[in-house]
């Protein structure tokens, strides 16, 4: 089935991603190209969105599209940078901004039957992110929207069916963002609203099928939502000819490896588990620098993995987990180079594991679609709920050198943290929480003694896709719960502290 399908043009904005998100909750299915790599064939794009861009366009570093083919053929949206571009190279004029024109504001004037403003009211709270301003409209610009400090907020050009916004409806702050997006593009533009998780699962498993035929695939299994869905998807489509592989790389929480094996055991999926704790621990031994850390846990894994391919006779495919945010950040908006192969895998020459040809499943989706489509089939919510983890685990969550010790202090911290925001609610109020065990010893007094024990921190933040996160104010009364049953329960800790640093500029590990 064709989708109509919606271009994004990407000049290097933070909400680009948001942009194509917020298009496909809509059931529209969206593509992100970098505004200096247009696709050749246009024809199956029903309209174009510009996006937002850090860069100015009275600066000599002013992005330039080529929009012939799109500007008065197809219905055009252009997002702040996108309008103030229109404005400035068509007749208008851009300025630097006399304030600071950031953050929330409202609508104080909407042109009367304006179909782009359909169901939204003077008032409606906007989000706007740029230091310059739209002075004079370009040729034929019609106004449409104001905002108290800025008088150009909306436009459309008079001929053409372009509409252009100085603030940016993708974010949760523009309260109307999405129906101003839905007026665009279904009431004005047209597109068909047809894709679906639905859609997406029969398209996907009838896609694999042509692609992989009769041939053996093998997939490294995670526990992670991404790798649980794929594989979910690749067993509809061609059952026992995929091989999963799960390894615990004794850095998993407490108890995972054998509740996840357990899980998709009982999901019917053909998993192998391979408990390689000791290898992991012995590569890690006395290494201390987190990047070194890494680059030995991914190197171990892939010897693993490769180890436990080479048992599979026949095998002609490697699935992976790759999501849409994966593809389209290997190649930034000014062309930078693809590193669509994560780092860990340039270790030395490629296993032969990576010599197989490569079927990506979720490679067209973001994350709270892997979410949706993953409900869709029916995978247990619990799974489809969990926090992201790191693919290096507890292994960056232990600063400083790892040893089997320090792994079952954490597992113990992090099961009565995890447990605990489970029992009391909190758990799906949180984006990803963990505990990690810091190099500092602290004095301590427990009944008549004194004691000198290790000291864990506990992170809890809240976030939609990891770029930036704000620390959560858990209740007190849970902190408190949380930390004396730490100090009491798990042997080798005297001290929990909370960490409260939102990113930027901490980031949500510590490593």
């Amino acid at each position: 089935m064709q989708h109509d399908k919606v271009l994004i043009l990407d000049f290097g904005s933070q909400y680009t991603q948001l942009i194509a998100r917020r298009v496909r909750e809509l059931n529209i299915y969206s593509e992100i190209h970098p505004f200096n790599k247009i696709p050749e064939d246009l024809a199956s794009y029903k309209s174009v969105i510009l996006s937002g861009s850090p860069n100015s366009v009275r600066g000599e570093d002013a992005l330039h599209p080529n929009l012939d083919g799109i500007r008065g053929v197809k219905p055009m949206l252009a997002v702040c940078y996108g309008a103030q571009y229109l404005a400035h190279f068509s007749g208008g004029n851009v300025a630097p901004s006399d304030t600071r024109e950031y953050g929330r504001a409202n609508l104080s004037f909407i042109k009367t039957d304006e179909e782009f403003f359909a169901g939204i009211n003077e008032g409606s709270q906007v989000w706007m992110s740029h230091s310059d301003t739209i002075k004079e409209l370009p040729a034929n610009g019609v106004l449409i929207a104001s905002t108290k400090d800025v008088t150009n907020a909306a436009y459309r050009i008079e001929g053409e069916t372009t509409y252009a916004i100085q603030f940016h409806p993708e974010v949760y702050h523009s309260t109307d963002g999405k129906q101003l997006l839905e007026n665009f593009l279904v009431n004005i533009a047209g597109v068909n609203q047809d894709w679906t998780p639905d859609s997406f699962i029969d398209e996907t498993v009838e896609a694999i099928q042509e692609k992989v035929g009769n041939d053996k695939v093998v997939l490294g299994l995670s526990g992670g939502v991404d790798s649980t869905v794929a594989a979910v998807l690749l067993n509809k489509a061609i059952g026992k000819n995929l091989y999963c592989i799960f390894v615990n790389n004794g850095l998993l929480r407490k108890n995972e490896f054998q509740s996840v094996l357990n899980q998709y055991e009982g999901m019917g999926l053909n998993v192998k588990g391979v408990d390689a704790s000791e290898r992991f621990l012995a590569a890690l031994a006395g290494l201390e620098d987190p990047e070194l850390k890494r680059k030995a846990i991914g190197k171990t894994f892939i010897e693993v993995f490769d180890d436990e391919a080479h048992k599979l006779t026949d095998v002609k495919w490697l699935a992976q987990g790759t999501i849409y945010p994966d593809v389209i950040e290997s190649v930034s908006a000014t062309g930078g180079p693809s590193a669509t192969i994560k780092s860990h895998h340039n270790v030395g020459g490629l296993p032969d594991f990576m010599k197989l040809k490569i079927v990506e499943p979720l490679r067209a989706i973001f994350k709270d679609e892997v979410r949706r489509v993953g409900a869709t089939l029916g995978i247990d919510p619990e799974l489809l709920g969990r926090h992201p983890f790191p693919g290096p685990g507890l292994g960056i969550r232990i600063l400083g050198d790892i040893t089997a010790e320090k792994v079952r202090i954490l597992q113990e911290v992090d099961a009565i943290f995890i447990n605990g925001l489970k029992e009391w609610g909190l758990y799906d109020k949180v984006w990803q929480a963990g505990a990690m065990l810091l190099p500092v010893n602290s004095v301590g007094v427990m009944g008549d003694e004194r004691t000198y024990e290790k000291c864990v921190a506990l992170r809890a933040v809240e976030s939609t896709d990891g770029m930036t996160a704000d620390w959560v104010n858990l209740p007190y009364e849970f902190l408190q719960k949380t930390s004396n049953d730490i100090i009491n329960k798990v042997k080798g800790v005297n001290r929990v502290v909370y960490d409260i640093s939102s990113k930027p500029p901490a980031t949500i590990e510590w490593e």
